[in-house]
């Protein structure tokens, strides 16, 4: 028991001894609703790292007396399935429920692996149990995300975390055998980000370094500590958030020498070609958008090459990526307009379509006005004709507003040619 790390001492076996997701499993909620009838179906557990995906996976099949299997997608294959699901096959008998499958960072399994599961979940062999850190829309193949349920995990709050730290130092058998005094808790949050693990890593290793039974915990304490025994903190990548966070920044304030560093550090952690590449192509959407069109080619083009290259040689393709992402002018005029276009649906509902833009197909439909007065833009000079295209309840809402970059500027001018005053 002693040998084992705090966080995997302290592991609750019960949905009321779990901490934190009480939109999930709280009283009433979806999923416990769904563990308590007895009836699970395969699910997808997404969130951040530390949340509890494993510690709730644990629950659920100890809760409904399953049996347990788990696969990490980091060291597991094809042949690794299969020997589960025949192990699964074999205990189909008297109407015993079927195992669960639970896997680590399905979002590393490949197309192959994922494919070699859908047969026994679509069959009821196993109810499969993935976690993810990562948006399972671009991960999970879509015949396996189709037979899952998605379920959001979020970062534990203050309360949540405080609440661990104080069950860990009253129930933990080594801690409570010590006199600890929590006399400042911020640098532990703070170090944290949110992770109950990383949080009980720290309060392990804090406590560790005391030679006396007495141990008051400061933030100067763990921050020196800490300073102290980073890499063994960090041993499993636990700063990967906080590392991609720094890279992201670096390239939207235009750093390229902070972007290059950040990358080299995401290379040199074993960071996922495939997750770094990714984050390009949304940044270049995101930031630099319409002040350099060119960034989204540049970076779609580097999620294609790194894919088909890999390490080492695809270092290089994301280092110019990102210097060009990092010197290119910026805009987020883009990623703006989206998101206030999709706040006025959300505050003005499904208005109805101006009936000289809908389609009109039938001859009823042109008879009562589909399509009437409309004008086709090519038929007129310069290929533009003034007309209304939005609903006549927003008909003067702003969305796009070019921002002051010269791509954006011309574009600005285009429209002013257009639409004149009244619109821009």
């Amino acid at each position: 028991m002693s040998n084992q790390p705090l966080a995997e001492r302290l592991r609750p076996t019960t949905l009321d001894n779990y901490i934190g997701q009480e939109h999930l499993v709280g009283k009433n909620a979806v999923l416990r609703k769904m563990i308590e009838s007895g009836n699970i179906s395969s699910l997808i557990l997404w969130g951040p790292p530390g949340v509890g995906k494993t510690t709730l996976a644990k629950i659920i099949a100890n809760t409904l007396d399953r049996p347990f299997y788990t696969l990490s997608a980091i060291n597991s294959g094809v042949k690794d399935i299969r020997e589960v699901i025949e192990k699964a096959k074999k205990q189909q008998f008297f109407n015993r429920p079927n195992p669960i499958l639970f896997i680590d960072e399905i979002h590393r399994f490949s197309k192959s692996q994922q494919d070699s599961l859908l047969g026994a979940v679509e069959d009821g062999t196993i109810t499969l149990i993935g976690a993810t850190t990562e948006n399972p829309s671009f991960e999970v193949i879509s015949p396996l995300l189709s037979r899952c349920q998605v379920y959001i995990l979020k970062h534990l709050d203050k309360e949540g975390l405080m609440n661990i730290v104080k069950l860990a130092i009253k129930k933990d058998v080594i801690l409570k055998k010590k006199k600890i005094t929590l006399r400042e808790n911020q640098a532990m949050l703070r170090f944290s980000g949110g992770d109950a693990r990383k949080l009980l890593n720290v309060l392990e290793l804090v406590v560790a370094a005391e030679e006396s039974d007495k141990v008051v915990i400061t933030d100067k304490k763990v921050t020196d500590r800490l300073q102290k025994n980073l890499a063994n903190y960090d041993k499993q990548g636990e700063m990967h958030y906080d590392i991609i966070s720094a890279f992201i920044k670096s390239i939207r304030g235009s750093d390229p020498d902070a972007a290059v560093y950040w990358l080299a550090r995401m290379i040199e952690g074993g960071e996922d070609v495939k997750f770094i590449a990714r984050r390009l192509l949304i940044l270049a959407a995101e930031d630099v958008g319409l002040a350099n069109p060119n960034a989204l080619l540049l970076a779609q083009s580097t999620f294609d090459a790194v894919h088909k290259i890999g390490y080492p040689e695809a270092r290089i393709i994301l280092s110019e990526c990102v210097i060009y992402l990092a010197t290119s002018p910026k805009s987020n005029s883009a990623y703006s307009a989206i998101d206030s276009a999709i706040n006025l649906v959300k505050k003005t509902g499904d208005l109805p379509v101006p009936l000289h833009i809908r389609n009109a197909p039938t001859k009823l439909m042109k008879e009562i006005g589909y399509g009437k007065d409309y004008k086709y833009s090519h038929a007129y000079e310069g290929n533009f004709a003034e007309q209304d295209f939005l609903p006549k309840e927003i008909l003067n809402e702003r969305i796009y507003h070019p921002q002051q970059n010269p791509a954006e500027t011309k574009i600005l001018e285009r429209l002013k040619k257009w639409w004149g005053k009244k619109r821009f």
